[in-house]
């Protein structure tokens, strides 16, 4: 009887690390894939300031508003797609 409890714990410790091993897994993919967001966002932040004072160099603020609102745009549209193609069923 005691062989059988004991095989149960190793089984419980296996499944454990196994998920732990996972979660693991997809907390440093989300990470990786953030940094890689980062750096492509203020790669495209920077040419989308300079094309908004390009076009706007007769505006008093110099584009910055515009720019902002472009860029809060393009974020926002990007959250929603992401979120309902990676929010599964839910």
């Amino acid at each position: 009887m005691a062989r059988k409890s004991k095989a149960k714990i190793v089984e419980k410790v296996k499944e454990s690390a196994l998920k732990f091993r996972m979660e693991l897994k997809k907390s440093v993919l989300t990470g990786v894939v953030a940094a890689f967001g980062f750096l492509i966002a203020f790669v495209w932040r920077d040419v989308v300031v300079e094309y908004v004072n390009n076009i706007t160099k007769i505006s008093p603020v110099q584009g910055r508003f515009v720019s902002a609102l472009i860029i809060t745009i393009i974020s926002v549209l990007g959250i929603l797609i992401f979120t309902k193609l990676l929010g599964g069923g839910k």
